[in-house]
């Protein structure tokens, strides 16, 4: 039997038309976590049959996910994770190996497995694409990959316009964080959007001890 399974990650709370027109039809959906709300699962779930994992912002999530899924009925085995590093597992009988968290697509292989990044179709980072991916897998057991960018419409984003003024205020706002300043209260002082804000509160507080240029690292500044 062959199967078409849609393979996403860091949805970050946004289910996109335009990724749910592509899920349509899909025998199955593997997501690589940071959902962030479960109304996303269960629309994914009404689509098809969705393996998730948790992500570092499911913690809505947390008691329902596990850290990772396995899949070994569709003729390959498949591992999926929400980040690579957390990775504590034999890998020798897999075949293709899922992950998230850089909200960067990656395709690679390394000794003889396939490493998939579907990168992020939920908000957008800054200048980063949105992207997900396809999985062909055929009844001898092969499998292909189509990565799938979703258009970007509408104003650039902020961190293509105003990345000089980010670079010399974010270590401001990261005192203004651990200040427990509000996402709107950093928009107003900064001149920057709530998304963008939003974006910048939820690096630093999902990943402890990252510092300005680890942030734009992320961002993809």
């Amino acid at each position: 039997m062959s199967y078409k399974i849609g393979v996403i990650s860091d949805t970050h709370g946004l289910l996109r038309e335009e990724v749910k027109e592509y899920l349509q039809g899909c025998d199955m959906i593997f997501h690589a976590g940071d959902i962030n709300k479960i109304s996303i699962l269960n629309d994914l779930n009404n689509l098809a049959t969705t393996y998730a994992v948790c992500g570092n912002a499911d913690k809505e999530l947390a008691d329902i996910l596990s850290i990772t899924s396995v899949i070994k009925d569709i003729g390959i085995n498949v591992l999926i994770i929400h980040n690579k590093k957390q990775i504590d597992v034999e890998l020798t009988p897999y075949d293709l190996i899922i992950y998230g968290h850089s909200h960067k697509y990656e395709e690679k292989i390394i000794d003889g497995k396939t490493w998939l990044n579907p990168g992020s179709c939920g908000p957008r980072r800054f200048n980063l694409p949105i992207t997900m991916a396809m999985l062909y897998v055929e009844d001898d057991g092969s499998f292909n990959i189509e990565r799938i960018d979703i258009p970007h419409t509408g104003a650039k984003p902020d961190g293509e316009i105003n990345a000089e003024r980010i670079k010399e205020y974010l270590p401001a706002i990261i005192k203004d964080i651990d200040k427990g300043m509000a996402v709107g209260q950093i928009s107003k002082k900064y001149h920057i959007s709530d998304e963008l804000s939003e974006q910048i509160c939820r690096l630093y507080l999902t990943h402890p001890g990252v510092d300005a240029d680890g942030i734009m690292s992320k961002m993809g500044i």
